[in-house]
C-alpha cells in the first residue's frame, strides 16, 4: 500500500511500539484485501474482549495490555497500550453494571467487566456499551469514514447516515483506535456502494414489525449484496430503519441498502445503481411478509416466560412508549420484561420518570448488554417474545430458546398476560 510520511513514521515507531504494531496489522490487512492506501476515520465502534481470568486489582493494567496486544494487535509481545487516537466507543459487553445479579451474571464475570471498564477508560475508550452508537452521539454525516464492527449498526451507518464503514472486527478496530486509520476498501469506495438487486415493494410496510420482516426476508435472499427498495409509500422512522438493518444483517450479511427517495445515495433508482442494470428484480408483497413472519416464529407454546425488547437498543422514545403501555399495570407473575437501552438513554429515562413506571410494573431497563451477548435470561425461561427479528433469530440459534416475534404492543401484552396472542 501507499503510505504517507506520517503513516510510515507511525509504522516505524515514532508514536510508540503499540501504534507501530497497529500500523503493521493494518498494512497486512490492507494488502490482503487489495487496498491501495489507508484513510482517516472519524469514529471507531469496537468490542471488548476478555481472557476469562480473574480480574486483577485496580490500577494493574499489565493483564489488559497483554491481551489487548494479543487479541487486538495480533502480537505475541505484550506492549503498553496508549490512549486512543480516534474517537472510540465500546459496543456491548456481558452485563448491566447495576443489575448484573438480576441478570444472573457471576461475580467473576462482574469483576472482569468492572476491571476492563477501568482499563478502557484509562486509554480513552468511551463506555457507551451499545449496539446503537448513533443513539449516543456517534452519528456520521454523508461521506464520513468510520470503523464500526456491530452488524446492525454498519448498515445504518452506510445506508441511513451515508457514512462509510465495512463490518470490522476486533483486530482492525483495535488497530484503528490507536492509529485513526483503516484500509481504504469495500464500502469506503464509491464503486462498491451501488445497488445489486431491485426490490419492488408491493405491500405497504408501515409498522416496525413489517420493516423488520422486510429486512429479514430480503437479507436471506440477497445475502451480502446491496438491495435497492423501490415503492416505499410511507416515510420510515429511524426505529423502522434500525429493524430493517438488524434483520437483514441477521438473515444475510447486508452491510448496505438503498431506499429510493429516502436514503442519501438513492435520490432515484438510477443513482442507487450507479446507472447500472440490477442483477435481478425481486418482489416483496404480503406473501413474502408472511413467509418471513412464519420463519421467525420458532415457539409453539403460548405461555411466555420472558419478553425482551430493545434489539437494537431502544431510544428514549421507545422507552416512553413502553412506560405509557405499562402505567398502572403489572407484569404477569410467571413472566419477565427486560428492556435494553444505552446507559446514556437510561439516565434520561430515569430523570423523566419512565424507569420508575416500568419498574413499578415489574420490569427492568437494562444497559450495556443484551441476552445473546451475555447469554443470560431469567431463570426458568422456556419461551420468550421479542419485537426484534435479530433477537428472535439469534436467541433461538445461540441459546436454543423458542421465540415469538411480533410488534412492541404484542410483546407488552405478552408480558402483562404471560401468553402470546400476537397475530399476523
Amino acid at each position: 500500500m501507499r503510505l504517507t510520511n506520517e503513516e510510515k513514521a507511525m509504522r516505524d515507531g515514532s508514536c510508540g511500539l503499540a501504534v507501530a504494531k497497529a500500523m503493521d496489522l493494518l498494512i497486512r490487512y490492507g494488502d490482503a484485501v487489495g487496498a491501495e492506501n489507508l484513510i482517516d476515520v472519524s469514529s471507531v465502534s469496537a468490542g471488548i474482549i476478555t481472557d476469562g481470568k480473574t480480574a486483577p486489582g485496580k490500577g494493574d493494567t499489565a493483564p489488559f495490555d497483554a491481551f489487548f496486544s494479543e487479541f487486538y494487535l495480533d502480537s505475541s509481545e505484550s506492549v503498553k497500550i496508549p490512549r486512543v487516537r480516534a474517537n472510540t466507543c465500546t459496543i456491548l459487553h456481558e452485563m448491566d453494571s447495576k443489575l448484573w445479579q438480576v441478570q444472573g451474571v457471576s461475580q467473576k464475570t462482574h469483576d472482569i467487566c468492572d476491571y476492563l471498564e477501568d482499563c478502557c477508560n484509562r486509554i480513552g475508550f468511551a463506555p457507551a456499551y451499545t449496539c446503537a452508537p448513533y443513539l449516543v452521539g456517534y452519528v456520521p454525516v454523508k461521506g464520513e469514514h468510520c470503523a464500526w464492527m456491530e452488524s446492525s449498526a454498519v448498515p445504518l451507518c452506510n445506508s441511513v447516515f451515508g457514512g462509510r464503514t465495512n463490518t470490522e472486527g476486533i483486530e482492525s478496530t483495535g488497530a484503528a483506535m490507536l492509529t485513526g486509520k483503516i484500509p481504504n476498501w469495500g464500502y469506503h469506495l464509491d464503486e462498491n456502494r451501488r445497488g445489486h438487486y431491485l426490490v419492488e415493494v408491493e405491500h405497504d410496510v408501515i409498522s416496525g414489525r413489517d420493516w423488520g420482516l422486510m429486512g429479514y426476508y430480503i437479507g436471506h435472499v440477497v445475502q451480502e449484496k446491496i438491495p435497492v427498495y423501490s415503492g416505499i409509500k410511507n416515510l420510515p422512522s429511524l426505529r423502522k430503519l434500525m429493524y430493517c438493518s438488524a434483520a437483514g444483517a441477521s438473515s444475510g450479511g447486508v452491510e448496505m441498502f438503498h431506499i429510493v427517495g429516502v436514503t442519501p445515495e438513492a435520490y432515484t433508482a438510477e443513482t442507487a445503481f450507479g446507472n447500472r442494470k440490477p442483477a435481478d428484480v425481486l418482489k416483496f408483497g404480503k406473501n413474502e411478509l408472511k413467509d418471513a413472519y412464519e420463519r421467525l416464529q420458532t415457539a409453539s407454546d403460548p405461555d411466555v416466560n420472558f419478553v425482551m425488547l430493545g434489539c437494537p437498543h431502544y431510544s428514549l422514545e421507545e422507552i416512553w412508549r413502553i412506560s405509557m403501555m405499562l402505567e398502572g399495570k403489572h407484569i404477569a407473575d410467571h413472566s419477565n420484561l427486560w428492556v435494553f437501552a444505552p446507559n446514556a438513554i437510561k439516565a434520561m429515562a430515569d430523570r423523566a420518570g419512565y424507569t420508575a413506571v416500568i419498574e413499578k410494573a415489574g420490569g427492568y431497563i437494562m444497559c450495556d448488554t443484551c441476552p445473546c451477548i451475555a447469554e443470560t435470561v431469567p431463570a426458568g425461561t422456556k419461551v420468550f417474545a421479542t419485537d426484534s427479528p435479530k433477537q428472535a433469530h439469534h436467541m433461538h440459534s445461540i441459546m436454543k430458546i423458542p421465540a415469538w416475534y411480533g410488534s412492541m404492543e404484542d410483546c407488552v401484552n405478552a408480558a402483562l398476560t404471560g401468553r402470546w396472542e400476537g397475530e399476523f
